[in-house]
C-alpha cells in the first residue's frame, strides 16, 4: 500500500513541476508578444519642404506663399 502511494505522489509531483514550467514559459512568451504589439517606432522628422507641401494641400497657405517659401528653402 505504501509503495503505490509513493509512486502516485511521485507522478503528481512530476505533473505539478511540468505544469509550473509550462506556465512560466507561457507567461514569458505572452509578455514578450504584448511588448512587441505596443512598440511604436519613433516618428520620422519631416523635411521643411514636406511641411509646406502639407500646409499647401490643407489650404493653410496660398500658392504664392508656397512658391515663396519653397524658393526661400533653396
Amino acid at each position: 500500500m505504501f509503495h503505490n502511494f509513493f509512486f502516485g505522489g511521485m507522478w503528481f509531483s512530476w505533473i505539478f513541476w511540468i505544469a509550473l514550467i509550462a506556465l512560466v514559459i507561457w507567461l514569458v512568451v505572452n509578455q514578450s508578444n504584448r511588448n512587441r504589439q505596443n512598440y511604436q517606432p519613433p516618428p520620422q522628422q519631416e523635411s521643411p519642404l514636406d511641411i509646406i507641401k502639407t500646409r499647401y494641400a490643407k489650404g493653410e497657405i496660398t500658392k504664392e506663399q508656397f512658391e515663396e517659401m519653397k524658393k526661400d528653402l533653396g
